[in-house]
């Protein structure tokens, strides 16, 4: 793949543009892209659940009954696990779920998400996103006419008031910068919309 078409945000052919094919025509490399998929969900959970064990659970301190002579069996704590209100056994404590990967894995991971919307035909390059006003219509509207409308991932080069606002309201829609692009939200999306000069600028990023 070397050149892309470029629409406006009526969805009508403006122009192609030639773009990389180390970034945007590579053959996928699936395990790569399983663990940059398996790192950012990692990285996504805070790892807070705790539990008590025997010695952190309150009470216990006295030894229930006489070791001999009750016919019943020993018992040193009302708290070890066996017990109503007892310590929990192996149960979670806080723990960090972070996995490292190296750069060069991450790029790879990256570049195959990208060739993979590109060559799933998933990939929409605009000319420019100028919202006038800040009316969620308005970019839905733009939407439409470029057929995403099912999980949206807007990559611009540069943040607007307008762009911001206009697009919060839509739950299926992540606008993001050129330098905010991650395998993860790439992956989610159903479609990629591009603008032209964002498209440069990570390609510079990524040759």
């Amino acid at each position: 793949m070397e050149k892309l078409q470029v629409v406006n945000t009526k969805g009508e052919k403006v122009s192609e543009i030639k773009v990389n094919k180390e970034i945007w025509g590579i053959e996928p490399n699936d395990a790569v892209l399983y663990d940059a998929l398996r790192l950012a969900r990692n990285n996504y959970r805070q790892g807070t659940a705790d539990t008590k064990t025997r010695s952190e659970v309150s009470g216990g301190g006295r030894k229930p009954w006489r070791q001999k002579g009750t016919g019943r069996a020993r018992q040193g704590s009302t708290r070890a696990p066996h017990w109503i209100k007892g310590g929990i056994v192996f149960g979670p404590h806080p723990r960090s779920f972070a996995i490292k990967m190296n750069r060069k894995e991450r790029r790879l991971a990256l570049k195959s998400a990208l060739s993979y919307k590109a060559l799933e035909s998933n990939l929409v390059v605009v000319d420019a996103i100028n919202v006038e006003s800040t009316k969620t219509k308005d970019m839905k509207a733009i939407l439409n006419s470029l057929n995403a409308t099912k999980k949206v991932l807007i990559v611009v080069d540069e943040l607007t008031d307008n762009l911001i606002l206009s697009s919060r309201n839509l739950s299926n829609v992540l606008l993001l910068s050129v330098d905010e692009i991650n395998t993860y939200d790439v992956v989610y999306a159903d479609t990629m919309v591009i603008t032209e000069k964002a498209l440069q600028k990570l390609e510079e990023v990524l040759k």
